[in-house]
């Protein structure tokens, strides 16, 4: 029988945990209308509670020439680890912040929290530009409807 080994293995080694609070971004391929990054590794902590929650996050845009980077977008994720935000607070951050790093023609994020005391959230996020007198003004949140999809509130009667 062999004594264990002093040995130290690297990949054992702690090592600090790289977080980013911005995305990265190239330029969108051709023909290229529609991208959908999901991710079910993200987590954060309950405002009130400070335990944690476990989410899935879905991103769906419209692209009009740059995309995300997917390694910032999992380091951004990373970063929401030691936040403290409700399901809903986070839909709409993650939303707003691929808005004002991409310009896409629209942004929609789907935050899926797991259940945490028998009951799980959805909270969805909708962002299309508004275009007023033939000039954009920025941002405006959709109306979203499950059964009946989105309004656009600029073509509401």
């Amino acid at each position: 029988m062999t004594a264990p080994s002093n040995r130290q293995f690297e990949s054992l080694k702690p090592k600090p945990l790289e977080t980013r609070s911005g995305l990265e971004t190239f330029s969108t391929p051709r023909s290229v209308g529609y991208v959908k990054m999901c991710s079910d590794e993200v987590t954060s902590l309950c405002p009130i509670t400070n335990q944690p929650d476990f989410e899935t996050i879905t991103i769906e845009y419209a692209p009009r020439g740059l995309c995300i980077e997917s390694k910032s977008l999992k380091l951004f994720f990373q970063s929401l680890r030691d936040e403290g935000a409700f399901i809903e607070d986070l839909s709409s951050m993650i939303a707003h912040l691929v808005a004002n790093t991409i310009d896409p023609a629209w942004v929609r994020v789907i935050a899926h929290q797991k259940p945490r005391g028998g009951i799980a959230i959805d909270a969805v996020t909708h962002l299309g530009r508004v275009i007023k007198d033939n000039d954009e003004i920025g941002y405006e949140a959709w109306d979203y409807t499950p059964n009946f999809g989105f309004q656009e509130p600029w073509r509401a009667e």
